[in-house]
Order: structure tokens, then C-alpha cells, then sequence
């Protein structure tokens, strides 16, 4: 990937209702794409339909949510895959009302991603609703590169992911909402990462697209004090020093 490029590191590809449009897009943009996915069959099939692409990338998953329906076939679809892929993700852990019921679940899915999948030598991206403590914690454990996708748990944390060594990616929609502020006082700029989370991540209302990743740097040079050129050179910088350590 060019390092030059603006990275999106969470993008649910398989979700827009044109994703090759939506890739050409960002490719004119000069933006590069981790394409997120949900489970191994996903994976398979979206690097099936996209092909080599040189800006995108397509990450192996295991989504919390659907850990509850991973039998041991799943899992081992998924490690048979992993010498395949450059990015894993999304996986984590989700306490929310929506995951709660399959927390122990999820917690033997993360387990087995953290110790078994070639630790280290690939970059993770990880949701974290509700249950960012133990998320940290297995991941400092660990000792991964990964980035924290859209955190939205106590600022309380943020030292101790910061302590392991963690990122955290930045979306349209976090810096619309009122802890913003707090969350770039509280992570130092040199631990900031770009997303979209799209197209679940919204802006005014609609998907939010890789190609206007430029929204979201906008927000954060406005936030520390600076301009657009600073800030993206910023995030390059993080995005390089980032998958450094992630091979």
C-alpha cells in the first residue's frame, strides 16, 4: 500500500449498495481501504469479487455478534485463511444490550483469535461496545498492534490502552458527537488513526464514504489546533509507525 495515502482501517465494504463504485471513488480520492468482514466466508468472498486491488485490503473477521453461531468449523476456516491475509478484523468483544447475552462466547472466539492467529505479524482491528476493559486487557496480555475502532467506553481507559501500545480510529460520526472534544484531549495525536465504519457510520444522514475521509482530518486539525496539511501528515506518520510494528 502507499504509505502517502489517508487509510480508512474499518470499512464494511460488502454493506454499500456499490462497492466497486465506492472503491473507485476512493482510489481518486487517495485513499487506501481495510475491507472489514464478518466471518471466513465473507472474507473468502469478497477478496474473490474484488480481486488484486492495489489500495485495498481485505481483513479476515470473526464479528462478536455472530460469535455465538461459530462452531469449531468456523474457527478453523478462519485460521486456514489467516496465512492469506494482511489485516484481521473486525473482531472483539460487544457487551452492549445486543451482545450481552453471547459474552461468554465471544470472550472464547477473542481468545483463540488472540492466541492462535499468528500474533504480532498482523494488524487487528477491534470493536469494543461495552466491554472495552476486558478488550484492553486481552489485548495488553497479548502485546498486538491494534487499533480500538470506534471507542466510545470511559476516557477512565484510555491510559491503560495507551499503555499497551493501542490506537484508536477516528470516524465522521465521533467527531459529531459531544465526547470528541474530551477523546482528542485525552489521546495524543500520535495514536490517532482514520475510519469510516461505513455505511454504518453516518454523515448528516448518509453512509459515510472513504473518498471524503478529508471530513474526518478536517475535525481533528480543528480540534489540535492545526491545519489540514499538518494534520494528514500526522496521520500518515501514525499509519506508517502503526503497521511497522504490526510485521
Amino acid at each position: 500500500m502507499n504509505s502517502a495515502r489517508l487509510l480508512d482501517t474499518h470499512c464494511h465494504v460488502t454493506a454499500y449498495k456499490d462497492p466497486v463504485g465506492m472503491l473507485r471513488a476512493a482510489e481518486q480520492a487517495g485513499v487506501a481501504v481495510i475491507a472489514v468482514t464478518e466471518d471466513a466466508d465473507q472474507y473468502r468472498r469478497l477478496r474473490t469479487r474484488l480481486g488484486r486491488r492495489e489500495h485495498v485490503e481485505v481483513a479476515l473477521g470473526l464479528h462478536p455478534l455472530r460469535a455465538a453461531s461459530f462452531g469449531p468449523n468456523d474457527l478453523a476456516r478462519f485460521f486456514r485463511l489467516v496465512p492469506q491475509t494482511e489485516w484481521i478484523g473486525e473482531v472483539g468483544l460487544d457487551y452492549s444490550r445486543a451482545g450481552v447475552a453471547t459474552a461468554k462466547a465471544q470472550q472464547r472466539v477473542f481468545d483463540v483469535v488472540l492466541t492462535e492467529a499468528q500474533p504480532g505479524r498482523h494488524p487487528l482491528t477491534v470493536h469494543s461496545r461495552g466491554a472495552e476493559k476486558d478488550v484492553i486487557q486481552r489485548l495488553s496480555d497479548a502485546s498486538l498492534p491494534a487499533i480500538l475502532h470506534w471507542y466510545t467506553g470511559p476516557l477512565s481507559l484510555i491510559d491503560d490502552a495507551l499503555q499497551a501500545g493501542l490506537y484508536f480510529s477516528f470516524n465522521i460520526a465521533m467527531t459529531r458527537s459531544r465526547k470528541f472534544p474530551s477523546l482528542t484531549r485525552a489521546i495524543p495525536r500520535e495514536r490517532v488513526l482514520l475510519e469510516t465504519d461505513g455505511p454504518y457510520a453516518k454523515d448528516h444522514g448518509r453512509p459515510a464514504q472513504p473518498h471524503e475521509l478529508n471530513t474526518v482530518a478536517t475535525a481533528l486539525a480543528h480540534a489540535w489546533g492545526t491545519d489540514l496539511a499538518e494534520a494528514t501528515h500526522a496521520l500518515v506518520t501514525n499509519q506508517d509507525r502503526f503497521l511497522s510494528h504490526a510485521h
